[in-house]
């Protein structure tokens, strides 16, 4: 079997350190490493617009949506891959390049709605199909039954660490 970077760190650990159980190396090592080489793969689509992914992130939430396409700061940060402080910064960005506006709520003035705009909208399509596209592409490097069993442990990992909470 080929070895990777991380085969050779536990290896290295293991003879400089044989007292220690570095084991955990192999899973959280490579998460770490496959997640930056993930996202070296994923950004530039999202730089070709102009974009960084908390900006596509929030996007993509307003369009998963819905008509009429709005959310709070606060459900954004909920249903996206960002915090809320992220979020906020994003969405100023976002609406000083005409993709979102922001109003008061009609039920609360001090609480502010989120909306796509039109051009907002049409980016998010546009860009959303080059996303998924690139996403089957690399998760195509791995054999279809592999996917899906690395989702499910994924999954079940994220909710005991509390990534189903909010």
């Amino acid at each position: 079997m080929d070895q990777d970077r991380v085969d050779r760190i536990i290896e290295q650990w293991q003879r400089e350190r044989p007292d220690l159980d570095v084991s955990p190396l192999g899973a959280i090592g490579r998460l770490h490493r496959v997640g930056a080489q993930l996202e070296r793969e994923l950004l530039p689509i999202f730089a070709e617009e102009g974009l960084g992914q908390g900006d596509f992130d929030v996007l993509a939430t307003l369009r998963r949506a819905g008509e009429p396409y709005e959310a709070t700061p606060s459900r954004i940060a909920a249903t996206s891959m960002i915090t809320s402080g992220a979020a906020t910064k994003r969405i100023a960005r976002l609406e000083r390049a005409g993709l979102v506006t922001r109003r008061a709520s009609e039920s609360d003035g001090r609480v502010q709605v989120i909306g796509l705009t039109p051009e907002g909208r049409e980016l998010m399509d546009r860009l959303v199909e080059r996303h998924v596209a690139n996403e089957h592409r690399l998760v195509g490097m791995l054999e279809p039954a592999d996917r899906e069993h690395l989702a499910r442990i994924l999954r079940s990992w994220a909710l005991a660490l509390g990534d189903g909470e909010g």
